[in-house]
Parts: C-alpha cells; sequence; structure tokens
C-alpha cells in the first residue's frame, strides 16, 4: 500500500540527526516538522528568513504574520530567530544546512532533479530550491513514486528543465526508499504491503534490487 503524506514525512524525520540545520521545501517536506523525534534537538530554516520554526499552529496558535517561505503559517521554538532573505540565502549558499528536504516532478539515475517547471502549467516558480541543491550536500527528495496517470517519475534522464544536476543520493516516494549511486537507483526500503516488482514496474531508471529489500518501520 503506497505510503500516506503523513508518512512520508514520518519516515523523512527519520534522516534527521541531533544537532541538524535542516531546510523543508513546500509540500510533503513541511510536514516533516510535526515528527521530529521527541528528545532530538533540529532547527527548522526557512529562506524567507526563520530559523527555529517549530510544529504547524493549533487554530488559537496562529499568527497570521508568522509565515515559512510557501506562505504557511508556522510556530516558532525558544530560542528562534528572524532575519532578511539575503542572509538566510547566505546560509544556504554558504553550506550551512545539514539536510534539505525537496519536492521534485522528476529524478534521474544521475542524481539530476526537475522540479520548478512544466511546460505549458503554471507553477509557483523555483523559489530557492536552486541555491538548496547547489549549497547542501545532503538532499533527500519526496515525491510520488508515479504521475497520476502512472507515469514514472523515477528516470534514465529526466525530461523536464532542470534545478540541478547530479545533487541528488537519495529520494523516498510512496513506494520506496532509494539511494542513488553511480548511474543506477538502489532499492533501500519497500513501503509495507508494496512488492518489490510493482516497484520495478513503476521505475524508468536502472533499478538495482539487493537481495533482501526490508519494509519501512515507523
Amino acid at each position: 500500500m503506497a505510503l500516506t503524506r503523513d508518512q512520508l514525512a514520518m519516515r523523512v524525520a527519520q534522516e534527521f540527526r541531533d544537532g541538524y540545520y535542516v531546510n523543508l521545501g513546500i509540500g510533503i517536506p513541511t510536514l516533516a516538522a510535526n515528527f521530529i523525534p521527541e528528545g532530538m534537538e533540529v532547527s527548522l530554516q526557512s529562506e524567507n528568513g526563520i530559523l527555529g520554526m517549530g510544529q504547524f499552529p493549533l487554530e488559537e496558535e496562529v499568527d497570521a504574520d508568522l509565515i515559512n517561505a510557501g506562505k504557511q503559517t508556522v510556530t516558532l521554538n525558544t530560542g528562534a530567530s528572524l532575519f532578511s532573505s539575503s542572509q538566510s540565502f547566505g546560509m544556504i549558499r554558504g553550506g550551512h544546512v545539514d539536510l534539505t528536504v525537496l519536492g521534485a516532478f522528476e529524478v534521474d539515475v544521475q542524481g539530476n532533479i526537475a522540479s520548478y517547471m512544466i511546460p505549458g502549467k503554471l507553477i509557483k516558480g523555483m523559489g530557492g530550491a536552486m541555491d538548496l541543491v547547489a549549497g547542501a550536500d545532503n538532499i533527500i527528495v519526496t515525491m510520488t513514486h508515479a504521475s497520476k496517470h502512472g507515469d514514472s517519475k523515477l528516470l534514465q534522464e529526466c525530461t523536464l528543465p532542470l534545478t540541478g544536476a547530479g545533487c541528488i543520493k537519495r529520494v523516498l516516494t510512496d513506494l520506496a526508499l532509494i539511494d542513488i549511486e553511480d548511474g543506477k537507483f538502489i532499492l533501500r526500503e519497500r513501503a509495507p504491503g508494496v512488492s518489490v516488482e510493482e516497484i520495478i514496474k513503476l521505475t524508468a531508471g536502472e533499478l538495482v534490487v539487493p537481495d533482501d529489500v526490508p519494509e519501512m518501520q515507523f
């Protein structure tokens, strides 16, 4: 069974480490803020100038002036700081973000990512994605494994304009956790109830399947 949005966010949060500075992209990645493991200190950074974001607010906690880069209302943890967007991008471009989690339209076996443009469709734009993929060594992409039409998003070569080249090493989809190594996809984990055969069928790029592919644990 394919993972829900919350399950994707829960699995992403397992990649956090104590003391990490993390940037969460728009969409599924932002939900990971609600699943930081108890007792772990993670500082969430936003391109519009926040360091130390907390979980999404309850209705009574909403402050319309306090938003993330996706214009969603957020909360602040104790010790959080606010600053200019230029300072925020200085952190990103300077390599001070330990982990970046982004959504994508396509990823290919060379670690290329296409995440900002579909010709003929109105898309919000690139935002800070180009800076994030250029300034971070540790990037995880979260997305559905296939489009709503059943077309694979894990390709031998991206067909859409690239956001970044050779920068993605790990992809979490609603079906699987996949690493990218030496020009190939490597299947590491599968969603509970999802077979290896299903994943192979929906992966267009070359996929290496180890002898043992465990189910994800939550």
